[in-house]
């Protein structure tokens, strides 16, 4: 290090200064190296974590422009905790480890104050090679002797960065001070890497408001003048991050590095060196290595995986059978890191141990396709071969492993041969995750090399191509899918064959290829908007084509973003266009798009605005019963909001819209993620359904597709032929004993357990680049979501089913069991330094449980329509749902993992413990401890939720410190003791009530409304809710929902009584509904008598007034908790309503809303006496 800074070699002695930027191969210089990085919130009460490494540096000369560089006395210390209350320390079992590597010779190439080739031993890690780079990078620098300010482009550890100088003569001291700030935020090559974001499209926009890191670096150079030139004494350098998840200042999180070096004595070299062999190890520039395969957090030894992923593997299969999976998150981690670090031929081994067991085979296979490089495709390739798998396994592992896989030239180019197997295309929904999951790679790596090599599609250009060939439909569908999926400009060319009044070469394609085509240009619309825009614009010109095809171009049109100018053009076309359903449905759109509010949309909402006011006059009347398009953002200064937008397309010879779709998207400083699109066509809701044999088999019955991240995942297409198929699946005479039905219920007659587990790494992404230390400062978020449901079922059917399904709804089935659903949700997120030797940083957790457990016996008579629910009472607390989030301060190293430190950020002290509910005074902490319980006695269980939390500064100063603390929310489901034990709690539903339960219910009527005639009651559904126990009579509730025709109105009960010795708690509620009224009335209490009250909404339409909707709410006596209107002037105010005295009714609210103009209503809303004050 010494040496490189003195190749800022200043001469400052004399009438001459010399600035020769070599070192001096006949010298050894010596040099004390400090370098250290914490990482927090820079908050004197919130704990960081840090390192520091001391060591000492001495670079000698070899040759003119070659010379050797050696460490010594290295020693790692570490830091975790409250600064000022917790210091560093020394680790002796990681300063050896680091020593061992370190303090092997470097050799470098030096000249003109540049660091050349670095060469170092094999045996060597990236990572301490690395650091010596952030060594040697105080010798990477420029002088000029003839200017004091002065910048320009150099290459440093960041990258080829922008540096700006400052030089300060003292001719006194006869010293140089030199400045030196590098711009690490804006490198033309930037040393860093950005993993899991390709899906996560930029926003140049949302960019330009703000973003969430700041990076700077400072170095100061001391150089004093010497006989041979200038000698660097000492030199430092700071550098700064600052992360935030928003555009917010303060609270966010924090990076400082500082690095010294200090110059201890100058001596003649020897002129003897032993260094042994070495090999190039590239420049100064950092170089990735390690760091990529080691997650953020978790820090293990990686060495022999094997016995360690079949023993984890084994401990998830026996844990989460039967218990909830809370605890196996890290286990999953841990799986997922020792399988990056497996070879192809460990993962061969894991499978020969796994696969004959089902729970591991499960689990091996749910983990190993998290293995990101070309040995997972090596893996598929030869379970595939071998027939090893089945197709559903071979469906999901392909899925999970192509849309995780690395994407690069070399997995892209091995992914192909998947797209030429037998196996694959022997299943349809195999091949089609096939072909759709090779489209997603193939749009990732063309997110990451430009121009996209035309190899990398071209598989899919065939698919397309001789589908048109042969003219084979599903063959063109997954094609134009597919390429849709990858975006390629190269596609382009093929896309157009498919669209008509584009191609040279017309060929008539059914407008379900047609429709697939223009939506395949979905990302190239941002890829190449220009050749999209014109396409899409002479597909929605051409008014020979069906509505549903320009509707989509439509969409795609304005997927480009176009400008005034082209807005414009559309409006002149609409404003002549005759076709209602595509002018409603473009006009919705523009008009939606007009209030956008997303930086993405600024300049389009300013062009649709305008095209709104042109086509307003003509369209603005069209009925919601055309199709429409909605689309409807929300966007904030802290640069984050959503888009949500909803399409439906019908044409003009349907009744009902035939296709629906629905698409959310997420924003995020700088970029958009399109999280979820889903779209349904169902083409038999404009057909009696007793036609739909007479469909054509080539025309599906329904249609429908998955979009995860703006890429298609699943699409199916049910024609009428797959329905004959399903039809025969569930005939019981099919097949006789290979029915797949009649297997299914022998099954559950004889008892079946059914267990499921799946671990998903739903999303990883990760930032990392370099600081000037030489470590690899990361930010990454990960999501983790595992899923485990086990069941037992019984069941016995009397009589047995014979002919078909539907005879279950005549007999008599009682159905046992019990189970569990557990749920688990993690999300971590990291910043920090991550290396294979050691972690430290900032680390949030957030898990999310739920645990639902079951014990019941359901018992059904389909004939007398009779179901009865028998559930065991919980006799133990169970936690059914919880929600746990904080921050820590963590260090890891890799000489002592079982000592890792984890500090919460807000530390917990004896005084934290206390439960307070608002801040001490003069403190800025803040801790909260609530519960809440709803307890029922006559059912024996509680329901209660507790909350904590635990934070150190207010929101209103540092609104980011929300996310910076203890948070913790849980659900419980309770016992509670009762006067005697409940034996079960009983539901009960009949549809068809017995003839001694309608007396009761008429006598009930008959005392109610005071009606002496005959009382005619319709078809009753009554259901009980009962706790039953042994000792004493049922308690409970039981409700009757029943109907009292009359002429020219629809008249409904609904009655609630308590169940239980004197009780005679009632609820009644009558509804009246007629073509201008509908009235509900309410009363409750002791036999419906304490309480009363009605709810009246009228339509109003008289031949010389405004169309008007009334409601009225009367009431008798009520509650005091109902009776108190003194905050009405106070919520008016608020929503904008202007007051004034009146003389109203008593005992009576009513609000009228009519039409005053076109596009606005008013509202007159009356309430009885507020204080001593009627309101209108």
């Amino acid at each position: 290090m010494q040496g490189l800074l003195l190749c800022l070699l200043f001469s400052l002695g004399g009438k001459s200064k010399s600035h020769r930027y070599e070192l001096n191969h006949k010298k050894t210089y010596e040099y004390k190296y400090v370098g250290t990085i914490t990482i927090g919130h820079d908050m004197p009460d919130l704990a960081e974590s840090g390192v520091k490494l001391l060591c000492n540096v001495q670079i000698e000369g070899v040759s003119p422009q070659t010379f050797l560089l050696q460490v010594s006395n290295v020693a790692f210390q570490e830091q975790n905790g409250v600064p000022g209350n917790s210091g560093f320390t020394s680790s002796p079992k990681m300063s050896k480890k680091l020593s061992d590597e370190i303090t092997k010779p470097f050799v470098f190439e030096y000249m003109n104050g540049r660091v050349g080739d670095i060469k170092a031993a094999t045996e060597v890690s990236d990572t301490v090679v690395n650091i010596v780079r952030g060594i040697l990078g105080f010798f990477q620098v420029t002088i000029k002797s003839t200017q004091r300010v002065y910048e320009l482009e150099e290459s440093g550890i960041h990258g080829l960065c922008q540096s700006n100088y400052i030089a300060e003569e003292d001719e006194h001291e006869q010293t140089l001070t030199l400045h030196r700030v590098v711009d690490v935020t804006n490198c033309r090559q930037k040393a860093a890497v950005t993993v899991g974001l390709a899906l996560a499209s930029e926003n140049e926009p949302s960019k330009q408001r703000g973003d969430n890191i700041v990076a700077m670096v400072k170095y100061m150079y001391t150089v004093k003048s010497t006989s041979d030139g200038g000698l660097i004494t000492m030199s430092r350098a700071e550098e700064k991050h600052h992360l935030s998840t928003l555009n917010v200042k303060g609270g966010n999180s924090k990076l400082l590095a500082i690095k010294e070096i200090t110059l201890l004595k100058v001596l003649d070299s020897e002129g003897t060196h032993t260094i042994g062999p070495v090999q190039s190890r590239g420049n100064i520039i950092y170089k990735f290595g390690n760091e990529l395969k080691q997650i953020p957090i978790v820090m293990m030894n990686l060495e022999n995986p094997v016995p360690k992923i079949v023993d984890l593997i084994k401990r998830l299969a026996e844990t989460n059978t039967n218990k909830e999976l809370s605890g196996a998150s890290t286990d999953v981690i841990e799986v997922f890191q020792l399988m990056r670090s497996a070879s192809l031929e460990d993962l061969e081994t894991l499978w020969r141990q796994l696969s004959d067991n089902q729970e591991h085979r499960r689990w091996f296979l749910d983990c190993v396709v998290e293995v990101d490089d070309e040995r997972v495709i090596k893996f598929l390739e030869r379970r595939f071969q071998n027939g090893d798998v089945t197709a559903n396994e071979a469906t999901q592992a392909l899925l999970l492993a192509l849309n995780h896989l690395k994407s690069e030239l070399g997995t892209v180019d091995r992914s192909k041969g998947f797209l030429h197997m037998p196996f694959v295309k022997s299943n349809q929904l195999l091949w089609n995750t096939a072909v759709l999951s090779y489209g997603s790679l193939v749009y990732r790596l063309c997110e990451k090399i430009q121009p996209c090599p035309v190899t990398a599609v071209q598989p899919l250009l065939d698919i397309a191509n001789n589908g048109l060939m042969n003219k084979n439909e599903e063959a063109m569908v997954l094609a134009l899918k597919a390429l849709g999926n990858a975006g390629h400009p190269s596609g382009l060319k093929t896309v157009i064959k498919f669209l008509p009044g584009i191609s040279a070469n017309a060929v008539d394609l059914p407008t379900r290829v047609i429709s697939t085509a223009v939506d395949s240009l979905r990302h190239l619309a941002r890829r190449d908007p220009h050749s999209v825009q014109d396409i899409a614009l002479s597909l929605f010109v051409q008014k020979t084509l069906p509505a549903e095809v320009r509707m989509l171009a439509c969409m795609i049109l304005f997927k480009t973003r176009p400008p005034v100018a082209l807005v414009s053009t559309i409006s002149a076309v609409l404003l002549e266009e005759t076709d209602l359903q595509f002018a409603s449905f473009s006009y919705s759109l523009i008009k939606s798009l007009s209030n956008s509010r997303t930086p993405d949309n600024h300049h389009l909402s300013t062009a649709c605005n305008i095209a709104t006011k042109i086509l307003a006059p003509k369209l603005e009347r069209l009925s919601y019963f055309t199709s429409m398009a909605w689309h409807t953002d929300w966007f904030n200064t802290f640069l984050a909001g959503v888009t949500n937008e909803l399409y439906m397309l019908k044409n003009a010879a349907d009744s009902m819209p035939t296709t629906i779709i629905g698409k959310g998207k997420f924003h995020i400083i700088g970029r958009i993620i399109e999280m979820l699109e889903v779209m349904a066509v169902n083409n038999l809701l404009n057909i009696q359904l007793a036609d739909w044999q007479s469909f054509p088999n080539s025309k599906p019955l329904f249609s429908g597709y998955a979009r995860v991240y703006g890429q298609e995942v699943f699409f199916s297409d049910v024609n009428k032929e797959v329905l004959q198929q399903v039809f025969k699946a569930i005939d019981l005479n099919e097949g006789k004993d290979e029915s797949p039905l009649r297997k299914f219920l022998k099954g559950l007659e004889e008892g079946a357990l059914w267990h499921w587990t799946k671990p998903y790494l739903a999303y990883e992404t990760r930032f990392i680049q370099a600081t000037c230390l030489g470590l690899p400062v990361e930010i990454s978020k990960y999501y983790l979501a595992l899923t485990a449901v086990t069941a037992n079922v019984k069941a016995q059917i009397t009589p047995p089913v014979q002919q078909h399904v539907m005879e279950l709804f005549t007999s008599e089935v009682s159905l046992e069991t019990n189970g569990h659903i557990s749920i688990t949700k993690d999300i971590f997120a990291f910043h920090g330094i991550n290396t294979e030797l050691f972690q430290f940083g900032s680390e949030l957790k957030c898990k999310a449980n739920v645990n639902i457990p079951w014990k019941f016996m359901l018992n059904m008579n389909g004939r007398e329509k009779k179901f009865e629910l028998d559930i065991s009472p919980y006799t133990d607390v169970t936690e059914v749902f919880s929600f746990t989030s904080d921050v820590y301060a963590v260090s890891r190293n890799i000489a002592e993992p079982s000592f890792a430190k984890r500090t919460p950020i807000i530390p917990i002290t004896a005084e934290s413990l206390d439960v307070i509910s608002a801040a001490t005074e003069g403190s800025q902490d803040f801790h909260l401890t609530s519960q809440f319980c709803a307890e029922s006695s006559k059912y024996g269980t509680a329901i209660c939720m507790e909350a904590q939390a635990r934070r150190a500064h207010f929101f209103d100063e540092y609104p980011l410190s929300c996310l910076a603390g203890y948070s913790h929310v849980a659900i419980q489901l309770k016992p509670v003791e009762t006067k005697r034990p409940i034996e079960k709690i009983q539901i009960q539903i009949s549809a068809g009530p017995t003839k001694t339960l309608l007396n009761q219910i008429v006598a009930l009527v008959r005392k109610l409304i005071k009606r002496n005639s005959e009382v005619i009651i319709n078809p009753v559904v009554v259901m009980k809710a009962l706790a039953l126990s042994d000792a004493a009579k049922p308690e409970g509730f039981t409700a009757a929902v029943y109907s009292l025709p009359a002429a020219q109105k629809d008249n409904i009960q609904f009655i609630v009584s308590e169940v239980g010795e004197d009780a005679n708690w009632k609820m009644c509620t009558e509804t009246i509904n007629t073509f201008v009224l509908n009235q509900v009335h309410f009363r409750w209490g002791a036999e419906c008598q304490s309480y009363e009250l009605t709810v009246n909404v009228a339509r109003i339409q008289e031949p010389s007034s405004k169309p008007t909707l009334s409601a009225k709410v009367n009431w008798g006596n009520l509650p005091m908790y109902m009776n108190n209107f003194e905050l009405l002037p106070f919520y008016s105010y608020l929503i904008g309503l202007h007051s004034q005295p009146d003389a109203n009714p008593d005992h009576e609210f009513s609000a009228k809303v009519f039409n005053a103009l076109p596009n606005t209503g008013d509202i007159i809303i009356k309430t009885p006496k507020v204080g001593d004050t009627d309101l209108r």
